[in-house]
């Protein structure tokens, strides 16, 4: 197995190759690709699960299993490397516990974020009920109307934990864009999450 150091996010590297390689259908991709990803899966699922209450039934090591197995099992997109890949895992351990909190409130419906909680600190240690994590799913789903790239900076900034330079290269945009965009989803996240979703469509 290489090591890190040999690993690199490079077109030549060892995770490039074998992202290409799952693109094409290569059925033996998936099994050589996990142990190579697998710790930062784990610490993307360890992040995510920290924001998920105390009592929550899923695991880390069942989290980024079964994200793993949603990438895998997909049609792949154009694969830029482990940070693309990353990223989009991020989306998909999201979309997991999203759904999970959906079975667990089928009966309610969520009350909307405090709009101090999008805020720097995002990365650390922040909790979200069931239901926070809901309206925070659904405005997410509506920032994607108004803009794609601000809705990725989210997932990869608040969900995945990717600093700023780790976000710009997994969207090949400038750490000036990923600072403006990330500025302009929080405004337009906390109206819309204050409002209930009613702020409309602009993005400040």
């Amino acid at each position: 197995m290489p090591t890190p150091a040999d690993d690199r996010d490079t077109p030549d590297g060892e995770v490039t190759r074998l992202l290409r390689a799952l693109r094409a259908g290569d059925a033996s991709a998936p099994d050589r690709l996990f142990p190579l990803v697998y710790r930062e899966l784990r610490a993307a699922a360890d992040r995510a699960l920290r924001r998920e209450r105390p009592d929550h039934t899923l695991q880390p090591t069942e989290l980024v299993h079964d994200a793993y197995l949603r990438l895998a099992g997909a049609a792949a997109p154009d694969w830029q490397g482990r940070a693309h890949f990353l990223g989009v895992a991020a989306r998909a351990m999201r979309q997991i516990l999203v759904d999970h909190a959906r079975h667990r409130n089928a009966e309610k419906r969520g009350g909307g974020l405090a709009p101090a909680t999008l805020d720097d600190r995002v990365a650390a240690d922040l909790t979200l009920a069931p239901e926070e994590l809901i309206a925070l799913d659904d405005a997410l789903h509506r920032l994607d109307a108004v803009d794609p790239r601000m809705r990725a900076v989210v997932e990869a900034r608040f969900f995945a934990g990717m600093t700023e330079e780790e976000t710009a290269h997994s969207l090949g945009v400038t750490v000036r864009t990923v600072q403006r965009d990330w500025a302009r989803a929080r405004a337009w996240l906390h109206r819309e999450l204050a409002d209930g979703g009613t702020a409309g469509d602009g993005s400040g």
